[in-house]
């Protein structure tokens, strides 16, 4: 398995970032990696994820929703394919402190092909965290 992870503090309170964050109707007007998101956030609900890494080339995937706690976690599980060639959970954190909360994102990735992809991964969908 591999994992990106990038954080960020943001001085807002959680439930705040949490309801930008579940707003996927509105990905586009702030997030420059994941240009859209549609779908229900409830788990077991299918969403229709456009990624635009930079350097990279625009993907759209559907994933499933994983885990909804509300103020803390979102995840989604996408695969390409069949289970166990590519598969990639997004997982969102919210972390509330003194100065707001610090926002955790992390994908791990797994599967046959992840050692075949894995630099374009770490330099390219690690770009697009930092962007976002």
């Amino acid at each position: 398995m591999k994992i990106l992870e990038t954080e960020i503090q943001i001085n807002a309170s959680p439930s705040r970032v949490w309801s930008i964050l579940i707003d996927l109707q509105k990905y586009s007007e702030w997030n420059p990696f994941i240009k859209s998101a549609k779908g229900m956030v409830g788990i077991g609900e299918k969403l229709e994820v456009l990624i635009s890494p930079p350097n990279g080339k625009e993907m759209t995937f559907k994933p499933t929703v994983k885990s909804v706690i509300e103020n803390s976690e979102f995840s989604w599980l996408g695969q390409l394919g069949f289970p166990g060639i590519f598969d990639g959970e997004h997982i969102f954190t919210i972390v509330g402190n003194e100065n707001g909360c610090l926002l955790i994102q992390k994908e791990k990735f797994k599967g046959l092909l992840v050692p075949l992809f894995w630099s374009s991964l770490d330099s390219n969908t690690r770009a697009g965290f930092e962007l976002m």
